[in-house]
């Protein structure tokens, strides 16, 4: 009788552990459960960066219980030398959008062709390059103080886009229609490090945070940006703008001498333009093509236009790069 019971009890126990999802499985489980795309992204300046080493992580829309709430973009350390993050991405597949999560990585991958800007314009990456096992910081695209931050160099930027294109997903109704590149496929491939602790404790305040649910905010957060992870007040926090403020938004403010972040500047000034900046010829970037968008390698950024907002014309003049979509509507208009 007592093994009777036994057996029983342990019967009992081992139902109730099938049926707790556990962690990984839950989350699998809120990726693919989403039928309703996320808001546009919104539009907002650039904090300065806080200090050398700092990489730029763009902010993205996560999903929770309450629905879409934003994750301000910010700075953060790298986990180690030579890894630069891939953004992570809402990808329509099956009927749902499902959530592809960012990583570090010694290359820049597919992060879906969304335009997050600031050095992420839909393919590659052209806000910095490592340098001597030194980040560089590309000042056309990135707010930097050159007064701090001494690693830097110039690529030039230039702007001809006039279509305002803020999607925030891959594939389904109105969102980009890119697809991995033979570099992206392979940057899939290597070795990938999670998010440090301080963007994921970064993502979490977000999420208990009520003014970035996009119910709240319809698409426009007070906390569109920071200057450090899980740093939501202080001067080193800008808030998203309303479409009609610039046409060509997402791009750094004017902020290169430090102060307060300007928003509707093309680019940081260049006020120390006589540094010796860290040649970028070395420079370990995002692609070894020249005119492509970069990809890690140990070639120079080229001096051909690199997007430096969330608006390009294309992904970087890349032939063999599908194009987003320009002016995609939104299926999701409940959370904007």
């Amino acid at each position: 009788m007592v093994r009777t019971t036994r057996v029983f009890a342990l019967f009992v126990l081992a139902l109730a552990a099938l049926a707790r999802p556990s962690a990984s499985q839950a989350q699998v489980a809120v990726g693919v459960s989403v039928r309703i795309g996320p808001p546009a992204l919104p539009v907002y300046p650039q904090p300065v960066c806080p200090g050398a080493g700092y990489i730029w992580t763009p902010g993205y829309w996560a999903y929770g219980p309450a629905g879409y709430y934003w994750v301000p973009g910010t700075w953060v350390l790298a986990p180690a030398v030579g890894l630069l993050w891939t953004p992570g991405y809402w990808g329509w597949a099956g009927g749902v959008y499902a959530w592809h999560a960012g990583y570090w990585g010694p290359h820049v991958g597919f992060y879906g062709g969304i335009s997050y800007g600031f050095g992420y314009p839909g393919v590659g990456f052209v806000g910095g390059a490592w340098h001597g096992g030194v980040y560089s910081y590309n000042t056309a695209v990135t707010n930097v103080n050159t007064t701090v931050v001494h690693n830097t160099y110039n690529t030039t930027v230039i702007n001809n886009n006039t279509t305002v294109n803020r999607v925030s997903y891959n594939g389904g109704t109105g969102g980009t229609i890119a697809q991995p590149t033979a570099a992206e496929q392979a940057a899939a491939r290597e070795k990938h490090t999670p998010p440090t602790a301080p963007q994921t404790e970064h993502e979490h305040a977000a999420s208990t945070n009520r003014a970035m649910l996009a119910s709240e905010n319809r698409g426009q957060p007070s906390v569109a940006a920071t200057s450090k992870p899980g740093v939501f007040t202080g001067s080193g926090v800008v808030a998203a703008h309303s479409t009609s403020v610039h046409a060509n938004a997402n791009r750094p403010a004017a902020n290169a001498m430090g102060g307060s972040p300007a928003t509707h500047s093309d680019r940081p000034p260049y006020a120390n333009t006589t540094r010796a900046n860290p040649s970028p010829a070395t420079a370990k970037t995002s692609d070894t093509r020249a005119n492509q968008p970069q990809h890690g390698s140990n070639h120079s950024p080229s001096n051909s236009p690199h997007p430096n907002e969330a608006h390009p014309n294309s992904p970087h003049q890349n032939n063999n790069h599908p194009t987003p979509h320009s002016n995609e509507g939104h299926p999701d208009k409940s959370g904007r």
